[in-house]
């Protein structure tokens, strides 16, 4: 009986295996990263969601940054919808997001901008489509997620902190993904002036795989992070917290 048990359980890996992988992906081009996550990348035909990790105007933008370099990798036109007039496009193209590519649109409120995502996702004309918002419940985020499903346009969704302050994060949601952005220390340079931003990148939740995180580069003008260079290359001796990156890089 125990045999035949195992048998069935293998039996329906492979075949739960193989139907997750045959969905379109959208890797990062970082190892650390995709080999980490349960499609070698994130899914295109499902809704990810980012927030920054402290109700800051750094982590904002970083959070911002991450999903840019997201979207400008993505293939096609890209829908952002918004509640105010705040986005700051050169800042997105310095994030590989070309202007002439994004598709920009007005929301009153939550609701309407969580319908409008909705009808630009079953529009499948779309390579993303992102949205900002304070609060969205699951039933929100479910729709999000069916509109997404069969087709090959990522759903981004850009979480902010309430006044309340609860965590972004904290509510359910049918989202594959769940990442935090904390703004950090930029590189440092031989010369007088500002490195390469980084960030720390946190996957708190996902399906079929376990989070972590990792301190890594901010895009550059292809949308790609990197992770740091001399972590990449392995800890050297005496330099801990250096040693502490690496080993949650690496797993």
């Amino acid at each position: 009986m125990s045999q035949t048990l195992a048998e069935l359980r293998e039996t329906l890996r492979r075949i739960e295996g193989d139907g997750y992988q045959r969905r379109p992906s959208l890797p990062f081009g970082v190892s650390a990263i995709d080999g980490k996550l349960a499609n070698g990348g994130l899914r295109l035909d499902a809704l990810h969601e980012v927030a920054g990790a402290r109700p800051c105007l750094g982590d904002d933008a970083s959070a911002t940054l991450f999903i840019a370099g997201i979207a400008a990798r993505a293939w096609g036109p890209v829908l952002w919808v918004v509640k105010r007039r705040d986005l700051f496009a050169p800042g997105l193209y310095q994030a590989g997001l070309a202007p002439h590519r994004v598709l920009y649109a007005e929301a009153r409120d939550d609701a309407e901008l969580l319908a409008i995502m909705e009808e630009g996702l079953r529009h499948r004309g779309l390579g993303a489509v992102i949205g900002e918002v304070k609060r969205a419940g699951l039933a929100a985020t479910r729709r999000l997620q069916l509109a997404a499903e069969g087709g090959r346009t990522i759903a981004l969704l850009l979480k902010g902190h309430a006044r309340d302050g609860a965590d972004p994060l904290g509510q359910p949601s049918a989202a594959l993904t769940r990442w935090r952005v904390k703004s950090a220390p930029s590189a440092p340079l031989s010369f007088e002036g500002v490195g390469r931003a980084r960030w720390r990148l946190e996957l708190v939740r996902q399906k079929g795989g376990e989070p972590f995180e990792m301190l890594v580069e901010a895009p550059d003008e292809t949308g790609r992070i990197a992770v740091p260079a001399r972590l990449a290359a392995g800890p050297a001796p005496g330099r801990g917290a250096d040693a502490e990156d690496v080993a949650r890089a690496t797993g």
